[in-house]
């Protein structure tokens, strides 16, 4: 819906609710609407409505859930609200709020508060998490610091915890552990360190503790719910352990860009559900182990900028979950039936650190291995992966051919195998591919004509072809051997009647040369033996 909210809904006086959000609605937030004595629920969150800050409202409802998300707020949070004794939900996220978190907030009952995306600073008031009622609290994407306060575990009601890119720090209080009816806890984009406590107890599905200062040994005391675990960006180191298996029901490993050592175990296998794995960027070493393939729901690896080595397991074309595109996306907001935005999933797309939105995540299906020691040659039987939508194994040693199964690769939009060994031509069923964007062959010892037709005539990038030892074709500008012209031969220029005369007398000469010889060479042989000459006297 588009234009202003109209002023005819003034007239509804027995109005309870009113939703009007995710719409076009433009405008100033009328005030009459809090004139409305029965009105109990407003939502006018996710329009291109703007709020006066200028007016001192008074409202004349008693609102039980208001919501004024993206509204253009700015200023303090309005004190207004402290008057509305009922009120059990708040959302004012997206705006562009400062200050403090007020006292007389943290001394509402409210069951949920959602100030996420704005401007507030300094630290939470400890007497927030002594309310029995709260439920949800999500403050990310603020200017939050201090410590969190030693009494968070008081509010055990919270299911929902979301303190994201804030600064705080100090270390995560034991009394957290505490709180057993959460399920979502995400404290990422922080400066937090130390011992991460004990979190078995709770119902913690979902967990993000990723790019703080965490350090020592990868932690596993969390809850066998736990479905998503985020510890990337920070200073974990050792191996990893055994006891991850314990976590029966894990979908979703992210340990990206921290200090692991040793090989990737097998026992990684016996997490039967884990569809995404992400180890980028950590020392680890060995081969890739071959019981990896019985991950059925695997549909994102990411092990780049490692110390593996060995070949690529020939296995890696039986991933179920990279031949096939589920039909249907649930996302972890499905999930948890909670409408928040969760952090993406940062990975290298196409030359660079993109995000997967966690609302599209299950859509995606890549495998990266680029940034190690593998050798060998490439596995026919990646050509099965039809799911896959990014296959990169550049900065490797790779040996061999580009296997001419990979033109069955329907899904892929980037294929990187740059700066490897690979000989041989460039397979023309690669013309085949249709979602292909990015095509990146730089730095082997490729020779031959390049596919044409297709997505490949647009793969022009002349850096993508760079340092082969004789590639050719429209896409860099240079003409195959096979498709120059055969030359015409010239017609012989006219010769003058001296040129001929001089041949017919050369010809005479010679003739009659031959036949002088012939015929003196016979006659000489007919003479009479030569006798001495005897004089007489």
């Amino acid at each position: 819906m588009t234009g202003e909210i109209p002023s005819s809904i003034k007239k509804l006086s027995k109005l309870k609710v009113l939703r009007l959000q995710d719409n076009l609605l433009t405008r100033g937030i009328p005030s009459w609407l809090f004139d409305i004595r029965s009105l109990q629920e407003l939502f006018l969150g996710g329009n291109n409505l703007t709020w006066d800050n200028s007016v001192e409202l008074v409202p004349k409802c008693i609102l039980s859930q208001l919501s004024l998300k993206s509204c253009r707020l700015s200023g303090r949070i309005p004190e207004w609200i402290s008057r509305q004794k009922t009120l059990n939900v708040l959302d004012l996220s997206e705006n562009m709020l400062q200050g403090t978190f007020p006292q007389w907030l943290a001394e509402i009952e409210l069951s949920a508060i959602d100030l996420s995306g704005n401007e507030l600073s300094g630290s939470l008031p400890p007497r927030l998490f002594e309310s029995q009622s709260l439920s949800v609290l999500a403050l990310s994407r603020n200017n939050f610091s201090g410590e969190l306060p030693d009494n968070i575990g008081n509010a055990n009601g919270i299911i929902v915890f979301m303190l994201s890119a804030n600064n705080f720090s100090g270390q995560i209080p034991e009394s957290i552990s505490e709180i057993y009816r959460l399920i979502l806890l995400d404290l990422s984009g922080n400066r937090l360190s130390g011992k991460i406590p004990d979190l078995g107890n709770a119902l913690l599905a979902y967990i993000d503790f990723s790019s703080n200062e965490f350090s020592g040994e990868v932690p596993v005391t969390f809850s066998e719910e736990t479905m998503i675990l985020s510890l990337g960006n920070n200073n974990f180191s050792g191996k990893l352990p055994k006891n991850l298996t314990n976590l029966s029901k894990l979908q979703h490993l992210d340990l990206h860009d921290n200090k692991i050592t040793g090989e990737l175990p097998t026992f990684l296998s016996q997490l039967s559900s884990l569809e995404v794995l992400n180890l980028r960027n950590n020392s680890l070493e060995g081969s890739i182990p071959h019981t990896i393939v019985n991950l059925t729901s695997l549909r994102i690896v990411d092990v780049s900028n490692n110390n593996l080595n060995g070949e690529i397991p020939v296995k890696f074309g039986n991933l179920v979950g990279m031949i096939e595109t589920p039909n249907t996306i649930i996302s972890v907001e499905d999930m948890f039936s909670i409408p928040f935005e969760f952090n993406d999933l940062i990975v290298n797309w196409k030359k660079s650190k993109r995000g997967l939105s966690s609302r599209s995540l299950d859509i995606y299906s890549l495998l990266d291995l680029s940034k190690n020691q593998l050798s060998g040659e490439i596995p026919a039987s990646l050509g099965h992966l039809k799911g896959l939508k990014l296959l990169n194994i550049s900065y490797n040693q790779i040996s061999g051919k580009i296997p001419e199964s990979f033109g069955d690769l329907e899904s892929v939009e980037s294929l990187d195998l740059s700066h490897n060994r690979l000989s041989g031509s460039i397979p023309q069923t690669l013309s085949k591919l249709q979602e292909l964007t990015t095509f990146d062959v730089s730095n082997n010892h490729l020779e031959g004509q390049i596919p044409a037709g297709g997505q490949m005539d647009t793969m022009n990038d002349l850096n993508y072809y760079a340092n082969n030892s004789g590639l050719c074709g429209m896409q860099i500008k240079v003409v195959c051997p096979t498709e120059q012209p055969p030359a015409v031969a010239e017609p012989p220029e006219e010769e003058g009647w001296f040129s001929w005369a001089a041949v017919g007398i050369g010809y005479s000469v010679c003739l009659l040369a031959s036949v002088a010889i012939i015929f003196f060479s016979g006659f000489i042989r007919k003479l009479p033996p030569h006798r001495p000459c005897i004089r007489r006297r």
